[in-house]
């Protein structure tokens, strides 16, 4: 028995040898945070085991330009970091029988913050629901909204009166109940906030009468009626004479070709004896 427990011993040091002594891969800077440009680099150590080359994925797709025939170093350069490079990067290396070595570097930016809409239109009464939107790495763990007045930024909060936010990561929305054309009209301002800080951006509202949708119907009506009344009225002021002249003038022709008509029939008949 102490045969047996001693050859165990054995076999767990020597795999505890091969796993400590395996091929590991090193990446400088293990991560990058609200830099403006970064080279991403990776080494990996001595192995037996043999290469076929290496290259980067972003958020798990590969980097089409990032493929190279290096066997023991892969870099990738960033020269502009704006939120749409920012996420999750990883070096690979190939080798002819083994699984492939990777090594991750997280590369974060403050959130990218956008409204949907850069203004929205609402009638008094009913409801309007103002959207904004994230991109980047990390997304916003924290959403606030402001409504501008005199000057200053006033806190919404949620579920208080007539207003209530709903919020994901990547996605805030403010409904605000029963629209008031008097005091609900404005700037409204969302925040989102990461780990590194925070972006907003501005939505404006504008709050209609609901007698806004009639105008366009009654000016349409008021020009019938105006072009109506124009014509009502120069029929009134024609002269009497023009009737007049109009009513001869058709009926000159009339007369004309009724005589003709007579002649011709009395020539048929003579011809006809």
């Amino acid at each position: 028995m102490k045969l047996l427990w001693a050859l165990a011993a054995l076999l767990l040091c020597c795999w505890r040898a091969d796993a400590s002594t395996g091929p590991q891969v090193s990446a400088e800077p293990s991560e990058v945070s609200n830099q403006t440009s970064a080279v991403l680099t990776c080494n990996i150590t001595d192995s037996s085991l043999p290469i076929k080359g290496s290259y980067w994925t972003h958020n798990d797709k590969v980097l089409d330009n990032s493929k190279s025939s290096s066997s023991k170093y892969a870099s990738y350069n960033l020269e502009k970091i704006t939120y749409q490079q920012s996420g999750h990067y990883e070096c690979v290396f190939e080798t002819e029988t083994g699984p492939k070595l990777k090594r991750a570097i997280e590369v974060k930016t403050l959130p990218h913050v956008a409204a949907y809409k850069r203004s929205e239109h609402g009638n008094e009464n009913d409801k309007s629901v103002l959207t904004c939107v994230a991109h980047g790495y990390p997304l916003p763990t924290d959403w606030m909204w402001y409504k501008e007045e005199g000057g200053e930024q006033k806190p919404i909060v949620n579920s208080t009166e007539r207003y209530e936010i709903k919020s994901t990561p990547n996605k805030t929305m403010l409904t605000i109940e029963d629209l008031n054309i008097e005091t609900d009209g404005g700037s409204y301002l969302c925040y989102g906030t990461n780990e590194l800080g925070q972006n907003k951006d501005a939505i404006f509202l504008r709050v209609r009468s609901r007698l806004a949708a009639l105008w366009p119907f009654l000016g349409i009506v008021a020009e019938v009626i105006i072009l109506v009344t124009v014509i009502f009225i120069y029929e009134k002021r024609r002269k009497p004479d023009d009737i007049t002249d109009d009513d001869d003038s058709g009926a000159a022709p009339l007369k004309s070709n009724s005589t003709t008509n007579h002649k011709d029939k009395n020539v048929r008949q003579r011809n006809a004896n």
